[in-house]
């Protein structure tokens, strides 16, 4: 039988930020977004502190994303925009993807959701439910992204929307749930929001479907 080495639990980090000595911190670059380079060394996990190393990151603002889900028709809303990051996408820089934006200051992540979806779907969120907290890129970027799932009623969703001073331009789809799982097979939707949300929402589906229907019961019953 193999020997297994007794290990700390993963639920606790062995290191923290006491454990990293950030000898310079430079500005690189200040625009919109800011890239910074960093002169750092952190200890080892065999024993003592690595050797200074250099390391370029990219700082963002965080950013929030939202799965609009209507589960009484089984459908959700993607948006389809033109993305700079991949203007050099061999199949096209047009993504479709989840509804999302940066975190204002003095915002909360729930009034980003709802704003979010407000200039970029023209929909208003009923009952949010927190997904997850991520890191997309730490090698390399600072950017934390909150994913949530919002109910919505997708009748009469559709059409252009997004901010002009923001140059935005985005087209509203309301896809059924096997249209948008067979998208996520074939690559087309090709972002981590877009491949966390549904697979998220292949595992919470029919508990979300079964909540509206006992909703619909109850308001038929109070009507009566």
């Amino acid at each position: 039988m193999a020997f297994i080495a007794e290990t700390p639990s993963l639920a606790t980090p062995l290191y923290g930020r006491d454990d990293i000595e950030l000898i310079e911190r430079k500005t690189l670059y200040q625009g919109f977004f800011r890239l910074e380079a960093l002169e750092l060394r952190h200890r080892l996990f065999e024993g003592g502190w690595s050797r200074p190393m250099h390391r370029e990151v990219h700082s963002r603002f965080d950013a929030v994303g939202v799965l609009l889900y209507d589960p009484a028709r089984d459908a959700l809303v993607l948006i389809e925009q033109f993305r700079a990051g991949a203007v050099d996408d061999p199949v096209s820089p047009w993504k479709l993807e989840l509804v999302a934006g940066l975190v204002e200051q003095g915002e909360s992540l729930e009034e980003v959701a709802r704003r979010e979806a407000q200039e970029e779907a023209g929909c208003t969120v009923g009952a949010l439910t927190l997904l997850h907290s991520y890191y997309p890129s730490p090698g390399a970027c600072d950017e934390r992204v909150t994913l949530f799932c919002g109910l919505v009623d997708t009748r009469e969703l559709g059409g252009i929307h997004g901010l002009e001073e923001e140059h935005e331009d985005i087209r509203v789809h309301v896809v059924a749930y096997p249209a948008a799982w067979e998208l996520l097979n074939q690559g087309r939707l090709d972002n981590a929001m877009c491949l966390i949300g549904l697979h998220w929402l292949a595992g919470q589906r029919a508990s979300l479907r079964a909540g509206s229907r006992r909703a619909l019961m109850h308001s038929d019953n109070d009507e009566e």
